[in-house]
């Protein structure tokens, strides 16, 4: 009687479970690095719309001599978002003449302690959760075009 000797050039089960785990390991380690790195980029959104809203008001400035918390409409600075924000965008008061509410859902209810606008200066605002936890990333821009992040939602 021979017995016929079989060559195995596969993986064994245990060496398949193996290399999953690790994957499964890496991938916990991965996707928290990820998930802030995607929230900052959403972030870029509100640094262009800052500036552009800087500019709308301080050519609204040259015109008439005091900024306005007027988006649009009478005595409005003329400014709309590009496409649909994530943000909200603007000062307390009514939406779509004072802010414009973004896809993100941040409440316009948030912009009220920071948004101003006069004679002398303005503070323009945006807010969102972006990451959905019910913490607000919130972020001004003032007359002399200086951002602050005063709530940070991007941080882990």
């Amino acid at each position: 009687m021979v017995h016929k000797r079989y060559d195995s050039n596969g993986f064994t089960l245990i060496e398949l479970m193996v290399v999953v785990a690790i994957i499964a390991f890496l991938s916990l380690i991965a996707v928290p690095v990820f998930t802030n790195f995607l929230n900052k980029a959403k972030r870029t959104e509100v640094y262009l719309n800052l500036g552009a809203l800087h500019t709308a008001e301080k050519l609204f400035w040259a015109e008439h001599g005091h900024y306005s918390p007027v988006l649009t409409g009478a005595d409005g600075i003329g400014w709309r978002p590009e496409g649909e924000p994530l943000y909200t965008y603007g000062f307390a008061g009514a939406e779509g003449i004072n802010f414009v509410t973004g896809k993100l859902k941040g409440p316009g209810s948030a912009l009220a302690p920071y948004a101003k606008a006069d004679q002398h200066g303005f503070t323009v605002v945006a807010v969102a959760d972006i990451d959905g936890d019910g913490k607000l990333d919130i972020v001004t821009m003032d007359e002399g075009r200086q951002i602050k992040i005063v709530q940070d939602d991007c941080a882990t």
